[in-house]
């Protein structure tokens, strides 16, 4: 099937219709019509429920998976034929009858400081309003600035900037890649390193969800998963599926690829940011889920336990 000639004469995206989902849906269009020049390759642009319901912060109403169920069911509906999200929103667990197919290449996964009138947080004064719509985010900033007032921030990346213009924050937290790969790359006063604000698992990535009955699609969109990539995504997602990752937990994880060596690092808190473990583990990459698994381990016998429950306690 990763011939040409085997490609099918049309192909179907389902994508959230924000200017970035529609982005990585046409950055994946493209690559695949370089692959099959001979194949038609549309998108269907749809509202999901996560875009719909933004009065409410996303760990109160279902978390990511309100992102994407909708792509799922045009896929089940056979409107479309694949998905594409950022990696950082699809669920820990995948449901039954879909697989993850491929899992691109990294773009810039840190967190980025975006303000009109500061230049990074080290700026901020006591009481500035910071938007963020991550508990990851909030509790590294209620643990690292905690004079500042942490505020709710939904909506797609452009509505989080018109806020951000219109003066209801001086400044928000978004991810680097989504200014990156829109062209916003002025709009970033700031990038956080990772030791600032550990990055969530999977940030900076595209991943293609299908059938897992479509076997045909399994091995046509083969040659767009990053093997390297792969193996730091796959790392990440094992750590926090291990701790029961969710948007209701505060929890952060990175991978890199140092010296031929998979280097996973790991973090997860309380929301007000007062209680927090964090880790890192190395190994051989084809080891990545070991690796996730065996450090979320490690953290679950320093005290990771407590931190859950105070979490499921507290909601």
């Amino acid at each position: 099937m990763n011939s040409a000639n085997q490609a099918p004469p049309r192909l179907v995206i389902a994508s959230r219709e924000s200017r970035l989902a529609m982005w990585q849906a046409q950055h994946v269009s493209g690559r695949l019509t370089e692959l099959y020049p001979q194949t038609a390759v549309d998108i269907l642009g749809m509202t999901t429920r996560g875009d719909q319901i933004l009065d409410r912060p996303l760990a109160a109403i279902g978390g990511k998976g309100l992102f994407i169920k909708e792509l799922e069911v045009a896929m089940q509906q056979g409107r479309a034929d694949l998905a594409v999200h950022s990696m950082k929103d699809l669920p820990m667990e995948m449901p039954e009858g879909f697989a993850l197919a491929a899992i691109s290449v990294r773009e810039n996964p840190c967190d980025a400081f975006v303000s009109n009138r500061f230049g990074g947080l080290a700026e901020l004064p006591a009481n500035a309003v910071v938007g963020t719509s991550s508990l990851r985010r909030e509790a590294m900033l209620r643990a690292g600035y905690p004079q500042l007032e942490i505020r709710s921030l939904r909506g797609n990346l452009d509505t989080r900037l018109r806020k951000l213009d219109a003066g209801d924050y001086d400044a928000i937290i978004l991810a680097a890649a989504g200014l990156i790969r829109l062209g916003l790359t002025d709009r970033i006063k700031a990038v956080l390193t990772p030791e600032q604000s550990l990055p969530a698992p999977g940030q900076g990535v595209l991943g293609i969800e299908v059938l897992s009955a479509r076997v045909d699609l399994l091995t046509l969109v083969a040659p767009l998963n990053d093997v390297a990539t792969a193996h730091c995504v796959r790392a990440e997602r094992a750590f926090s599926r291990a701790l029961g990752g969710s948007c209701q937990i505060p929890l952060a994880a990175h991978a890199v690829l140092d010296s031929g060596a998979l280097w996973l690092r790991g973090w997860i808190a309380t929301p007000d940011g007062r209680h927090s473990l964090s880790g890192e583990l190395r190994g051989l990459p084809e080891d990545d889920e070991s690796i996730g698994c065996r450090l979320a381990q490690a953290l679950h016998e320093r005290g990771a336990d407590a931190i859950l429950r105070e979490l499921a306690t507290g909601q």
